[in-house]
């Protein structure tokens, strides 16, 4: 039997791992390529990609403008709406068990996420409430779905009111928020009148950053918010 020698080598193919080496610089590229940038988390528009049109507007027109007016020496003085809470009182849960379900999917539908239900906190004897028992619907919205409802309720909701004529200018806190009653849940489009058990009203909170009333009137008043004309509260003052 011939014994092979220590130094004997096997020979491959040059063109073989010339062919692996161009295979091995390729693959990265390809992965490289596969991959699309994500948008970080918590900033992915509400709908399909695109921003909604009042922050757009925001953004390219309406801080500049509060700039000019108020004389802000830093962009990050500029008011803007932080939040907005929706909240429904429901006390005629305690009897009527369906309430509650169809508040939750009313509002659902108006605010475009899922509500949260309040509980008591405490029992009171006089109103037979029980603590933790589910007495409310709330939701907090922020980012592109809070832009998206402020321009319903303002361009689509509120001139649906019959007989409107404008919200108040004194429904301030002192600190640049305002308070606004809806009385009922069908000015809203995606509200099937034929569908739904009652009327019922909510309360709409929105929290913004300004420092005195006088800005946050400005500012909701340029984002499209249908004030009462200073010329028609002096007439009914009168």
């Amino acid at each position: 039997m011939q014994e092979v020698q220590p130094t004997d080598r096997v020979e491959e193919p040059e063109d073989s791992t010339e062919a692996s080496e161009e295979e091995t610089q390729e693959a990265p590229e390809s992965t490289a390529s596969a991959e699309e940038p994500k948008a970080p988390k918590g900033k992915r528009p509400a709908t399909g990609g695109e921003r909604p049109r009042l922050l757009l507007r925001y953004r390219e027109e309406l801080a500049g403008q509060m700039t000019q007016e108020f004389s802000y020496p830093n962009i990050m003085e500029i008011p803007k709406v932080l939040k907005v809470v929706i909240n429904v009182g429901l006390g005629e849960a305690l009897t009527n068990a369906r309430a509650m379900e169809a508040t939750l999917s009313d509002i659902g539908m108006i605010t475009g996420q899922r509500p949260v239900s309040t509980k008591a906190r405490k029992s009171v004897a006089t109103f037979k409430l029980r603590e933790g028992q589910a007495i409310g619907v709330m939701a907090t919205l922020r980012g592109d779905r809070m832009y998206i409802f402020l321009d319903k309720l303002f361009n689509t909701a509120l001139p649906r009111i019959r007989d409107f004529r404008g919200v108040s200018r004194s429904a301030f806190d002192g600190r640049g928020n305002y308070s606004l009653g809806i009385r009922e849940q069908i000015v809203f489009p995606e509200i099937d009148y034929n569908k739904i058990d009652k009327l019922r009203g909510f309360q709409v909170n929105i929290i913004t950053s300004a420092k005195t009333d006088q800005e946050g009137l400005r500012l909701l008043e340029l984002m499209g918010m249908p004030f009462t004309r200073v010329q028609e509260r002096q007439v009914v003052n009168a």
